[in-house]
């Protein structure tokens, strides 16, 4: 490397420490132009210095590769506390100033950005959605490299650095994401450069990976499918030198991978695609030992190095003098502008790090093609007497998602493994499973070029997808419904991220995040109790109520029009759960479209309140199975209780529920009112824990009379009617709450009662006996 390049790499790697440092500790004073008083520093002193210089040196590093090989590169910062790195690079190259004019590249913005740090009305000490340049919140500890690679599918001319920190590394979801090399098409995806940092601490502790002996590092990474190239040292010439070496070779070998398989189709072997290891000192640059002990190099230098600068005198000249070894009259002029030198290696335009659009997704987002949902639609001439399996339904539509954008390649499903159990196995007519190992003869659907993406990780599917709508593509999640709960955190940090993001007007928005839930707890019944969990929506809806959405369509068209309104849909985490075994149909495409926009309604064939007088009881469902046994006890009551006013209500948004003043979709009181009425009897059947719908409706004036059946914890493997009964869901028992509840039944209508309950007795002996559901259970349908 040549004496200039190497001076202009080290002095912009310095003004970046520099930078770093004054965002943790100065509140005045920026340029150092007389000497450092108490004053000048911050009251609250936040922030992580420990891992900032190595973020500073791969920022520096990647801005030469970045002019020097004429690539277009992001990066996602694993070790997401490294705020004051990012934010400092930002300032340096103008990305920050462009992005907020307030904070000018001058001595007044480095003022501002200085004071703005981790104080009351300014940024966080993070990476976070204010960051320009960032996809990845510093929270999100073990996520980055999926994030990479889900950045990486589908964008064939992007090379996603990936800076992954030692104790991050130790996380399941890092270290599962090590495999995603194995689905990455070197064809039609972009590249992953992994940077593994060990600095060797985390908090306060060791790191494993750090204290492996490199041989077994080794043999580790080159496990995983990965070439790796080690750079360390603490001396920054030689490791500037080495650094500038391996990032040259990487990238080489990432060209020539590339170039060689879209010459060729990609059909020859996977390929063993560079990491590189960055060993560097912890807090390198800072203060060496502190009140006699030993800060650099150690866990003491993770947060703030000096942490009394204000009090104690000492820690104030120490705090001076490591600041001014920067040098930085040498880095800025007198107005406090970087200097020619420091900027020489620092990209142009949309180049630059801070600046790239993959990092601001929602300005590459094309709309996503979707076909009329009549070409996908069941016939329903009658209510409740066809059936069909609603995912099957909706993989034809998803099916003709992923057809459509085949040549414009912005559009994947994922799932752990379940494609074909969750009734999506339409989706193959149109792609393959992406998988880069051998194919067998006995394999089915795999396909080096898949948009179908299945790994038996929800963590490593939650990332994929997060970095792939981050950089302003479209996709799907589909889950078995107990399981999602195993991204509940990773769905968390994405919420808060939309919710950060959504106030900042340059951030545009992004694909929505959809879950499809199935295989959902009523239809578990043959894997039992393991599988039956359904609080995922309790989780969801606790978060930020502009960015969630919950439905729970009851037949197929109404699962349509769901998906179709979530697909569309920008800046959302929607949650749609949908059963995949045969469900009655009950709603017209036409009628569906109607009732989902309404996101609850009347149904009023269901009922026999007519409209023309007050109902004396309400049963209320949301979700499919508890549609069904409301809809058998509204056949029930008006078989045996004609006389009875009953009022059908199904639910599908289940937001609607909640005062129009704690979210978005929530009804006003008089809505509210008018549906569920404010003093009769409400029998709400609920797909989920019942209490989540006391929750939701606590504050209304009728919820004195709602009385809510849901799961209860009581599961097992048993036959399906069994799973209601257990949990006095069942048409029978929604009978009984009927008798209960509205003022008169229970002494004119004991014969029924006792008729319900001795029709769950006999299912009782009937299962014990048969092994299946009472015929008039199984061979129930709406009465014509």
């Amino acid at each position: 490397m040549a004496k200039d390049q190497l001076s202009a790499l080290d002095a912009h790697w310095r003004a970046a420490n520099y930078l770093a440092a004054g965002q943790i500790y100065l509140l005045a004073n920026p340029l150092l132009t007389e000497p450092l008083r108490p004053e000048h520093i911050k009251p609250r002193l936040l922030g992580h210095w420990g891992t900032s210089p190595g973020l500073n040196l791969v920022h520096t590093h990647l801005n030469r590769i970045v002019r020097e090989h004429d690539r277009d590169v992001m990066c996602v910062w694993g070790p997401g506390h490294g705020g004051p790195a990012v934010l400092a690079n930002s300032w340096l190259e103008g990305s920050y100033t462009e992005t907020y004019p307030d904070v000018t590249r001058d001595a007044a913005g480095m003022a501002r950005l200085f004071r703005q740090f981790s104080f009351p009305g300014g940024v966080p000490s993070h990476v976070a959605p204010e960051t320009p340049g960032s996809i990845h919140e510093g929270g999100e500890l073990g996520y980055s490299l999926a994030h990479a690679y889900g950045a990486a599918f589908d964008n064939p001319d992007l090379l996603v650095a990936c800076v992954i920190g030692d104790g991050e590394a130790e996380t399941g979801p890092l270290a599962t994401s090590w495999h995603s090399g194995k689905f990455l098409d070197p064809v039609h995806d972009g590249a992953v450069l992994p940077i593994l940092h060990l600095n060797g601490y985390k908090i306060a502790n060791p790191t494993v990976l750090a204290r492996l002996p490199q041989e077994e590092l080794d043999s580790l990474l080159r496990g995983y499918g990965y070439d790796p190239l080690h750079v360390s040292g603490d001396d920054p010439r030689a490791v500037h030198h080495d650094l500038a070496k391996a990032l040259d070779r990487a990238v080489d070998r990432i060209t020539r991978v590339q170039r060689e398989a879209r010459t060729t189709g990609g059909r020859g072997r996977r390929p063993a695609w560079p990491v590189i290891v960055l060993r560097t000192p912890k807090g390198w640059t800072g203060p060496a030992e502190v009140d006699g002990l030993p800060v650099e190099g150690t866990w003491r230098s993770h947060q703030v190095p000096l942490p009394e600068v204000r009090e104690n005198p000492a820690h104030l000249r120490q705090l001076e003098a490591w600041l001014r070894s920067y040098r930085p009259e040498e880095l800025f002029d007198a107005d406090g502008r970087p200097t020619p030198e420091v900027l020489a290696c620092v990209p142009e335009g949309e180049r630059r790090l801070g600046a790239s659009p993959h990092t601001n997704g929602g300005r590459l987002t094309r709309g996503l093609p979707l076909r009329p949902l009549e070409d996908f639609a069941v016939a329903v001439d009658k209510p409740g007497t066809a059936l069909h399996e609603p995912t099957r339904v909706l993989g034809g539509m998803l099916a003709k998602v992923l057809a459509d954008t085949a040549d414009r390649r912005d559009f994947r499903v994922v799932g752990p493994d379940e494609t074909e159990s969750n009734r999506l196995g339409a989706l193959f007519t149109a792609s393959g499973k992406a998988w880069q190992e051998a194919i067998l003869p006995t394999d089915e659907h795999l396909a080096p070029d898949g948009r179908v993406m299945e790994v038996l990780s929800e963590h490593l599917c939650q990332g994929w997808l997060e970095g792939y709508l981050l950089t302003g593509r479209h996709g799907l999640f589909s889950c078995y419904e107990a399981f999602v709960h195993i991204v509940d955190s990773m769905v968390n940090q994405h919420i808060k991220w939309l919710k950060a993001s959504r106030e900042l007007a340059w951030r545009a928005p992004i694909p929505s995040l959809t879950y499809l839930l199935t295989s959902h707890v009523w239809r578990q019944d043959h894997n039992g109790f393991s599988h039956q969990d359904p609080g995922f929506v309790d989780h969801v809806l606790n978060k930020s109520p502009e960015v969630v959405r919950v439905y729970l369509p009851p037949d197929a068209n109404t699962l349509l029009s769901v998906a179709e309104h979530a697909l569309l849909s920008r800046d959302h985490v929607n949650v749609i759960v949908a059963g995949k075994q045969p469900c009655f149909d009950w709603l017209t495409l036409d009628a569906a479209r109607a009732h989902c926009a309404r996101g609850a309604g009347v149904w009023e064939w269901a009922g026999t309140d007519d409209g023309l007088r007050d109902p004396d009881v309400v049963l209320a469902c949301a979700g499919d199975v508890p549609t069904q046994e409301v809809l058998a006890a509204a056949a029930l009551l008006r078989e045996h209780l004609p006389e009875l006013a009953v009022r059908v209500v199904n639910v599908v948004d289940i937001a609607r529920l909640m005062p129009r003043e704690e979210h978005p979709h929530g009804m006003a009181d008089f809505e509210y009112d008018a549906l569920f009425t404010r003093d009769k009897p409400v029998v709400f059947a609920y797909h989920g824990y019942p209490w989540l719908i006391h929750r939701l409706a606590y504050r209304r004036a009728g919820h004195a009379h709602l009385h809510v059946r849901g799961y209860k914890e009581a599961g097992t493997t048993t036959t399906p009617f069994d799973m209601v009964v257990r949990n006095d869901l069942d048409r029978y028992r929604l009978v009984m709450d009927v008798v209960d509840r509205v003022p008169g039944l229970a002494v004119r209508a004991t014969g029924l009662r006792q008729l319900m309950a001795d029709a769950r007795t006999r299912h009782h002996a009937w299962i014990r006996e048969h092994g299946t559901d009472l015929p008039e259970v199984a061979d129930w349908s709406w009465p014509s």
